[in-house]
């Protein structure tokens, strides 16, 4: 297990700007769909979500065009690499990290690295099968030391001369990419990676689909040093369910409910809805994590919905919600302390419940897994 962080073996890292659809910019699959109506072509976005490119296939079935579609876009778009690691720093005004993309062997899950939240097997699956078919990373899992202080240090230590990727994304935010290859600069970042246990701070789903498939993460691995956590809200829709069908069904399951003129921050054990026809507070009883809560009692068990169905959909912080939304539901944000002591006593968050900021920008660096 000593070498399970290591350098990229084959990548190709973008060298001209990038063209299509933003990819990091959806929240849910309708979204994505829509971005790809809206922009057809050859475009990262397309790749990682061939079976939403109209008119719509099955994933097995649009799987070889995604391949054939990732040739082109790295002779187009990208230049090869040979056994690099890449720091890398992104600053906005949802934070700043700096730390270090590399490849992380699927064994180091669950041994050196820990999921912080529970996953959507639906999704897994689908990206399992596409790492496979693709046999290459187009996005990066974030990873955050549990203890230990010096990998913020090494990697700025390494960010000398010109990047090799300098841009600013859509909202603002810095993402500047350097490549360190064979030499001691490189064996003290990997040093630094492999010296303290990891939690999943941003990729549960990837994490799980690397390990799945059997095939390398590619990681940013980052202690900072300005990691935020956001809130995750859910939504409603495509029920038809106002406000006070939704609080009458809550009150009937046991939950106090109060109508409110508005509320800004929801407090931590309460969810804040807003839907058509007013806002309501619904507080939450102790025990469960608020989005476990949220999911199992409020949606599932009063309201008959599947949290993993095609009614319910997560939205992070700042996305507004899409349009049709009957109800959103917003959340508290989950304290570290609390992700942490979770990781401490192994267990897992509820799924789409930590909203860690910044995140790493896809496509910047691509890593073969072959």
């Amino acid at each position: 297990m000593t070498e399970w962080a290591r350098a990229i073996g084959t990548g190709w890292v973008l060298a001209t700007a990038p063209e299509g659809p933003d990819v990091d910019e959806f929240a849910d699959a309708d979204e994505i769909a829509a971005a790809l109506a809206a922009s057809p072509g050859d475009s990262l976005l397309a790749v990682q979500h061939p079976h939403r490119v109209p008119p719509g296939r099955s994933l097995s079935a649009a799987l070889p065009g995604a391949r054939a579609m990732l040739d082109r876009l790295r002779a187009r778009d990208y230049r090869p690499v040979r056994d690099v690691v890449a720091p890398y720093r992104i600053s906005g005004r949802d934070g700043v990290a700096a730390g270090v993309l590399c490849l992380v062997d699927p064994s180091a899950v669950g041994a050196r690295i820990r999921h912080s939240e529970e996953v959507y097997p639906s999704v897994v699956a689908e990206r399992a099968a596409a790492l496979r078919a693709l046999g290459c990373a187009t996005s990066a899992a974030m990873l955050v030391p549990v203890s230990g202080e010096g990998l913020t240090a090494a990697a700025v230590g390494a960010m000398r001369g010109e990047p090799a990727v300098d841009l600013t994304d859509a909202s603002g935010r810095s993402h500047r990419l350097w490549l360190t290859g064979p030499g001691p600069d490189q064996d003290r970042l990997l040093a630094e990676v492999r010296a303290a246990a990891l939690l999943v701070a941003d990729g549960n789903h990837r994490v799980a689909a690397a390990a799945g498939a059997g095939t390398p993460l590619l990681a940013l691995v980052t202690a900072g040093p300005d990691l935020r956590i956001g809130a995750i809200h859910r939504t409603i829709s495509g029920t038809g369910l106002t406000c006070d069908e939704l609080a009458n069904a809550w009150r009937r399951a046991g939950f106090p409910v109060r109508e409110v003129p508005g509320v800004d921050d929801p407090p931590a054990g309460t969810v804040v809805v807003e839907a058509r026809g007013g806002v309501v507070v619904v507080d939450l009883p102790p025990g469960e994590s608020d989005h476990a809560t949220v999911e199992n009692l409020l949606l599932a068990r009063a309201l008959g919905l599947d949290p993993e169905g095609p009614h319910v959909h997560a939205l992070p912080e700042g996305h507004t919600p899409a349009a049709g939304t009957d109800a959103v539901l917003r959340l508290a944000p989950v304290p570290l302390s609390e992700v942490l002591a979770a990781h401490a006593q192994g267990r897992r968050m509820a799924r789409k419940s930590t909203y860690f900021t910044p995140k790493p920008r896809s496509g910047l660096l691509l890593a073969s897994l072959e």
